[in-house]
């Protein structure tokens, strides 16, 4: 199952928002391309899954390191752990990662200290329904 087309809209916003080094001009001719900054390792995930089951949407925030990235890790894992409680197939399309994006930021906005796992089952039944209309 790919998650990541299902909730990548959520964190869109702040992976255009993010330095793109991929788009630097090219350098004048004669001269060799020095990175001005080391690469980006990968981010270590530190959490367990019992610490993302159990965590509001304030402290997943803190959990992922405070970045739309380590956010979006632990929404994934539990938008995997809630399709399979409940028997789901998550539809891999942009319209359900739309529906259920915009379901965590509404209902995350709404009360930062209620479970997110609560949301994002919520916003798994919700987009599952909603696109199975359609």
């Amino acid at each position: 199952m790919k998650i990541t087309y299902v909730l990548a809209p959520v964190f869109l916003a702040g992976a255009l928002a993010s330095p793109r080094p991929f788009l630097r001009a090219a350098p004048p001719q004669g001269r060799v391309a020095v990175p001005s900054a080391p690469p980006i390792a990968a981010p270590v995930r530190e959490w367990t899954t019992e610490q993302a089951v159990t965590s509001s949407v304030r402290e997943a925030w803190k959990l992922g390191g405070k970045t739309s990235e380590g956010f979006f890790e632990i929404v994934k894992v539990l938008t995997e752990i809630s399709a399979e409680k409940r028997g789901l197939d998550i539809p891999e399309s942009a319209r359900a990662g739309v529906v259920a994006g915009n379901w965590i930021k509404k209902e995350a906005k709404k009360d930062p200290d209620q479970l997110l796992y609560v949301i994002v089952d919520q916003a798994v039944q919700h987009s599952v329904s909603k696109t199975a209309a359609k």
